[in-house]
C-alpha cells in the first residue's frame, strides 16, 4: 500500500484514515479488475480498456481542492 501524504508532503498519521484509504483503494482495484475482465470477455482491446481507465482517473477533480 502507498504511504498516504498530505498536500504539504507530510504522511497522513491517523491510523483510521489510513485504514479507510487502503480499504477504498482495494475496493477500487477489485471493481476495476472486474470491469476489465468483463470487457476482455466481451472482446474489447485490453490496451484500450486500460487507456479508458487512465482517462477516467485523470478526469476526476477533487471536490475540496481548496482545503489544506
Amino acid at each position: 500500500m502507498p504511504v498516504w501524504k498530505q498536500p504539504d508532503g507530510k504522511p497522513v498519521s491517523c491510523l483510521e484514515k489510513i485504514k479507510v484509504l487502503n480499504q477504498n483503494l482495494e475496493e477500487i482495484r477489485q471493481l476495476c479488475a472486474d470491469a476489465y475482465e468483463d470487457a476482455v470477455l466481451m472482446g474489447c482491446d485490453p490496451d484500450q480498456i486500460r487507456a479508458v481507465f487512465r482517462e477516467l482517473i485523470e478526469s476526476i477533480e477533487a471536490p475540496y481542492s481548496d482545503r489544506k
